[in-house]
């Protein structure tokens, strides 16, 4: 419920028709979502036959005519339902890279330290990104808070298991 939790937040800020919402979503909550264009307008059309959005058909000069997204009384009542069961649940974190860090002991530690290293330098640059994202205003300024800190503690622990094997 976390995707419908998302949209139903971002048109209680405004209307918004699709391409809005991906582009937002894409560009601002990429770090704690991974929601594709067709899924977005899956779960807009399952939250609209639900009555927790309407649908307006709005015209832009000569393009085709878009669906601008609004939130119902009803959708408002499942968006605070939502946050709430959303900010009390512990959320577990999935590691898929930790599959490979099973396995470290097969290579050579010299090959291993290397193969860190370009994880560490992926680890880096993604990191340097995130501390450039200007400063947001509210609580969207958490997000990116959290998503530095997990990237700075991925990082220094990265180091410690380099000069472990090193």
């Amino acid at each position: 419920m976390e995707r419908e939790l998302l949209l139903l937040g971002l048109l209680r800020r405004a209307d918004m028709h699709g391409y809005q919402l991906h582009e937002f979503i894409n560009q601002n909550m990429g770090s704690c979502v991974d929601l594709k264009k067709p899924t977005a307008y899956f779960l807009l059309d399952k939250m609209a036959e639900k009555g927790w959005i309407t649908q307006t058909e709005m015209q832009e000069g000569n393009r085709p005519p878009r669906r601008v997204y609004q939130v119902t009384a009803e959708g408002e009542a499942v968006f605070q339902r939502l946050l709430r069961q959303n900010l009390t649940e512990h959320h577990p974190a999935r590691f898929t890279g930790d599959i490979g860090l099973t396995f470290l002991d097969v290579l050579p530690p010299q090959e291993a330290c290397e193969l860190l290293q370009v994880r560490r330098m992926a680890l880096a640059d993604e990191l340097e990104g995130v501390r450039a994202i200007p400063v947001h205003a509210g609580s969207s300024q958490l997000v990116i808070e959290h998503r530095a800190r997990h990237l700075q503690t991925e990082l220094d622990w990265l180091d410690e298991v380099i000069a472990r094997l090193g």
